[in-house]
């Protein structure tokens, strides 16, 4: 078999065409070490081992590495063969170059798809996913890292061969039964194993039951304000978004006379994001009403439910009713660490085979390895008591965060809806305000915050900061909180007590 450094050359070789063939064999490896394509301090092959790989003589090779060594590109370690140089001298790095490789130009932007400019045009994904105060980022600190690697390394000694290749029934089977079972307990969630298929997240949850369920120009309902990654992936299938305002019931599902009913209806019932408020009982009433009689689905998104500190949990959507018409989206992003990319649809059972079918023609799912493994870090009893350790955490950052607001900016800035759950809260701002600079000024020194003015389809004059509390302890909570503070002061002209 051919080493890497042979293949490129022979790939090299193929556009050089002038002088002897040991000529061409410098000019190639000579311009594959000064472009750094092989890396400095790299051992190159035995000149036995490359001259065969490459169909030429011993001696030509032998004559290029000699070459190359008295012009400073590679040294010969006695006993340990050839490396290149890890420095190497000016005359080197300006030596001529293969005539494959040519200089960059300046060009015009590649042309776009309408679809592509669009989804390109209304991208709201923060490169910042870290540090105060990033909404909904968890404390990926104190997930037993330790332990879940225990777990993958016992059964990556020797894994099945099911979980070596492409996942084709909807995820791993003992992933989707430990989910059942969680889910049944913790959500009240009314399924088995066959209804549950595994994703890469919410995202692509979305993606999947949007792209089987719909038609370019069907109605979508979502919320108002809502999650701005939902939105552009129904815009991105070619849905007709209708926002539907959120008051302190949540979503308000008012279906005027003579319209036509949506074909999905995307909420958050047990914790609105962003505002935080759970949807009541008699909302949930009307939507599942309203979806039974114009036979619409309700999809419901339950991505930090776990994180709710006092007073009663709130029930699934999903599970309020027998049979009801709800596809429920959950995803571990919260509860253990967004880099695991993996979520789950729990879909009723009509529903189950086809969507499983899409799933493989679209995704090709995988990860079985570490799916299996989550189904026993889930079985064993170490998800709950993750959650329940993060519970407490969380519920004390909320608290200081909170006393901080109270205390420093005062009762006008506090959430407008004070349920306790969740990773983040919303600073009221006053009216009219622009809290998307203020969230600039805050960048600029340090603090990450999104302005809630994103989160709105159509322009509002409410606005507000998002503020995660999650990933920051106390102390860096209290020195962040004091540059966001100046940041209001010099936005607002509020004056407070320094902290």
């Amino acid at each position: 078999m051919r080493s890497l450094y042979a293949d490129h050359v022979l790939e090299r070789m193929q556009f050089v065409t002038e002088g002897t063939l040991q000529q061409r064999l410098l000019h190639c490896m000579q311009g594959a070490i000064a472009e750094g394509i092989f890396p400095r301090g790299s051992r190159l092959p035995a000149t036995r081992d490359l001259a065969r790989e490459l169909s030429v003589s011993r001696n030509t090779v032998l004559t290029v590495y000699e070459h190359l060594m008295s012009q400073g590109y590679v040294m010969a370690r006695t006993g340990s063969g050839t490396w290149i140089a890890e420095t190497l001298p000016d005359s080197c790095l300006h030596s001529p170059r293969s005539t494959v490789v040519s200089e960059p130009t300046v060009s015009k932007p590649a042309a776009l798809s309408k679809r592509g400019a669009t989804l390109l045009g209304h991208a709201n994904a923060s490169p910042y996913q870290w540090g105060a105060f990033v909404p909904g980022a968890p404390d990926v600190r104190q997930f037993p890292h330790k332990l879940f690697s225990q777990i993958q390394s016992r059964l990556n000694r020797e894994p099945d061969i099911e979980r070596l290749i492409y996942s084709s029934n909807g995820g791993c089977p003992q992933l989707r039964q430990a989910l059942a079972e969680y889910l049944s307990v913790a959500r009240s969630v009314r399924a088995d194993a066959s209804q549950i298929i595994i994703t890469e997240g919410v995202h692509q949850a979305v993606d999947l039951v949007t792209r089987v369920l719909c038609d370019a120009g069907d109605t979508v309902w979502i919320e108002e304000p809502g999650y701005w990654g939902t939105r552009n992936l129904l815009r991105i299938n070619g849905l007709k978004i209708q926002a539907k305002a959120v008051d302190e019931q949540g979503i308000i599902p008012d279906l005027p006379p003579r319209s036509k009913a949506p074909k999905m209806i995307f909420v958050t019932p047990s914790h609105q994001y962003p505002l935080g408020v759970h949807l009541s009982l008699e909302r949930r009433r009307q939507l599942l009403d309203l979806a039974r009689r114009h036979k619409c689905w309700l999809v419901e998104d339950d991505y930090d439910s776990e994180f709710r500190f006092s007073g009663q949990p709130f029930p699934s959507l999903q599970g309020f009713e027998p049979d009801a018409p709800v596809i429920y989206m959950g995803t571990f992003s919260k509860t253990l660490y967004p880099a695991l990319r993996l979520g789950y649809l729990v879909v009723p059972a009509s529903l189950a085979q086809p969507l499983r079918v899409a799933a493989a023609e679209l995704y090709r799912g995988g990860h079985l390895l570490i799916q299996r493994a989550l189904a026993e870090f889930i079985q064993k009893g170490h998800y709950m008591a993750h959650i329940r350790r993060m519970r407490k955490l969380y519920s004390q950052r909320r608290r200081f965060m909170t006393g901080l607001i109270e205390r420093y900016l005062g009762a006008a800035f506090m959430p407008a809806f004070s349920h306790e759950a969740g990773l983040h809260l919303v600073l009221n701002l006053p009216a009219g305000c622009d809290d998307v600079a203020i969230a600039a000024l805050a960048l600029r020194r340090g603090v990450k915050v999104r302005p809630l003015s994103q989160y709105y389809m159509h322009p509002q004059e409410r606005r507000g900061l998002l503020l995660g509390y999650a990933c920051v302890d106390e102390r860096q909570c209290q020195d962040a909180f004091g540059i966001l503070k100046a940041c209001l002061s010099d936005a607002l002209g509020i004056i407070r007590p320094e902290i």
